[in-house]
């Protein structure tokens, strides 16, 4: 099963989900890849949200996203 969070508004942003359970913001784009998301403010989440979690990239220290064109 994979890992989860639960998040809201009040967690601000995918970057700061990604400093507090990956270890680093700049995975931010992992989350939002897995959850079909682009955007990385949680600003419009009214409601709490369960989005699937990456495993933690170790090798992962630039913020290159394969999101971006």
């Amino acid at each position: 099963m994979p890992a989860t969070a639960i998040v809201s508004a009040a967690d601000v942003s995918l970057e700061h989900v990604a400093a507090r359970v990956l270890g680093n913001p700049l995975q931010w784009w992992q989350i939002a890849a897995l959850n079909g998301l682009t955007d990385p403010s949680l600003a419009s989440f009214a409601t709490p949200v369960t989005l699937t979690l990456p495993v933690a990239d170790t090798t992962q220290t630039n913020g290159i996203s394969v999101l971006s064109a």
